[in-house]
């Protein structure tokens, strides 16, 4: 499995430099625990927004990712391979912050670990499914602008008063944002996945115990997405109750 490809090298100097960027210069007056976790953003936001688009750029040249049409017999593209290599480095460079940060992160490091595991394999290995992974991509990604926001607005606001109010309204916009996209996008898109894995559609190109440990995985994630979300609206309510009693009081 040659995974030292010339794109993959590239992007993961890329991402790292941008993280060293926010680490050392745009971030080097902030605490240290919300130092890393910015730099984080401001590379989660270099790989989603391009992500995002390069994944809609490929699906409107590619009918199988849609609903109605998952078909697994075509092997990857170049400008696929592109796109997974390019989120691979991502994920490797973020992996490496947890691991230095946060090694005892468990829930995030193996997520990291299993989202590489689906994207290498299907580059290296068995080179097909990538139109259907750059789907859920799409999905996984187009909240990132919002979901960084709102991160970098969180860590501020108990500093900066316009931190704060961005912030509390952003807040629900970003919570029924994400919760459209990835507890109900999310889920009926990996549905019919499995449907497609289960008809036959990847025999011959994708072996029967790789694609279930790549559902294992996937659905795993959007488990882990729902209840984060939950949470969030558990702590959304509990502190918009907390506010209604203080000003009754």
């Amino acid at each position: 499995m040659e995974i030292l490809e010339p794109n993959l090298v590239g992007f993961t100097l890329v991402f790292s430099i941008i993280y060293l960027f926010g680490y050392l210069i745009i971030f080097k007056d902030w605490k240290e625990k919300v130092r890393s976790d910015a730099s984080s953003c401001i590379m989660s936001l270099a790989h989603g927004t391009p992500a995002a688009i390069l994944s809609i750029y490929s699906m409107l040249q590619n009918s199988q990712t849609s609903f109605q049409n998952l078909d697994f017999s075509t092997q990857n593209s170049p400008f696929q391979e592109i796109i997974l290599e390019y989120s691979i480095a991502y994920f490797l460079v973020d992996l490496l912050h947890y691991l230095i940060f946060y090694p005892s992160d468990v829930l995030f490091i193996a997520h990291h670990l299993a989202t590489l595991y689906v994207f290498l394999t299907c580059r290296f290995v068995v080179h097909h499914g990538a139109a259907t992974l750059i789907g859920l991509l799409f999905l996984a990604e187009i909240t990132s602008p919002c979901q960084n926001t709102w991160s970098l607005a969180r860590y501020r606001k108990n500093n900066i008063p316009m931190a704060d109010k961005l912030y509390e309204k952003l807040s629900p916009v970003f919570y029924m944002f994400y919760s459209l996209v990835r507890g109900i996008l999310g889920p009926l898109f990996v549905y019919k996945m499995g449907l497609a894995f289960a008809s036959g559609k990847a025999d011959g190109v994708i072996s029967r115990p790789m694609w279930i440990s790549w559902m294992v995985v996937i659905v795993s994630a959007i488990f882990v997405s729902i209840l984060w979300i939950f949470n969030l609206w558990i702590d959304f309510f509990r502190e918009r109750q907390r506010k209604k009693l203080k000003k009754c009081n």
